[in-house]
């Protein structure tokens, strides 16, 4: 590769801060989607950070708009806005400069497609391979991709089916508070859990699930709602920033 190309090729991974505004559209499964407009801390040829109002689950593919630069782009270069599909490598929580709950986002940069099948799947959650021709980074279907240090066995014990006491916090889109209900889980697993509802809560809420007895809030998002044989309404909770710990309960 000579000096020129090199360098050219080195400035393309650089990420340089440019505020741009971005669409990022999320698709929880085949039901609940959602989207936010923000605006980009910073970006290269093959990924971008930003802040989100909404947690973003590491593994998960979502898609961006974006009036990117040109030299910049790998395909579509005269279209006004660059639509490229993204898989999120990170999600931090903080604070903006109001005070306001924010999510500091991190994603890599998937393509123009995102992978065969993914659209009647949306739930399928992506592991990095590594990166393509173009840069561009490789996937494969993950059922957890933040499961790499688990044990086999850990793995393998999806859901006890106990009553663990639990806080449930409805969040709005500012990230404060609309609704507090001490309840308890019908099931709980590392990744996710059903838990006893009165509250109106509907798919892709989100939600903070407190433990008290581990000392641990979990941020999690409604993936649906059900109303058992016994007349009781569960929630169905997707964990996301964090595992449930299970170590202890039999």
């Amino acid at each position: 590769m000579s000096t020129e190309v090199a360098e050219k090729e080195k400035r393309r991974i650089q990420r340089i801060s440019l505020p741009l505004p971005v669409r990022i559209d999320v698709r929880i499964d085949n039901q609940v989607t959602w989207n936010e407009i923000t605006r980009l801390l910073d970006v290269s040829a093959f990924g971008a950070g930003f802040l989100l109002k909404r947690p973003l689950k590491r593994g998960r593919l979502c898609l961006l708009t974006i009036p990117m630069p040109r030299q910049l782009r790998c395909y579509d270069h005269s279209d006004p806005q660059y639509k490229i599909w993204a898989l999120v490598r990170r999600c931090v929580p903080g604070r903006s400069a109001d005070g306001e709950m924010r999510y500091s986002i991190g994603v890599g940069f998937v393509g123009k497609n995102p992978p065969v099948g993914f659209l009647e799947r949306p739930s399928t959650m992506f592991d990095i391979v590594k990166r393509d021709d173009q840069g561009m980074w490789l996937i494969v279907p993950s059922d957890n991709a933040e499961d790499k240090n688990l044990t086999r066995e850990e793995r393998r014990q999806t859901r006890f089916f106990i009553p663990e006491m639990v806080t449930l916090e409805v969040l709005s889109d500012e990230g404060t508070v609309t609704a507090t209900e001490s309840t308890v889980t019908e099931n709980v697993s590392f990744g996710g859990a059903a838990v006893f509802t009165s509250m109106d809560v509907t798919s892709g809420q989100f939600v903070r699930v407190s433990s008290d007895r581990h000392s641990i809030k979990i941020i999690s998002v409604v993936r649906g709602r059900r109303i058992g044989p016994d007349g009781l309404t569960r929630l169905h909770l997707e964990f996301i920033d964090h595992f449930f710990p299970l170590e202890g309960i039999e």
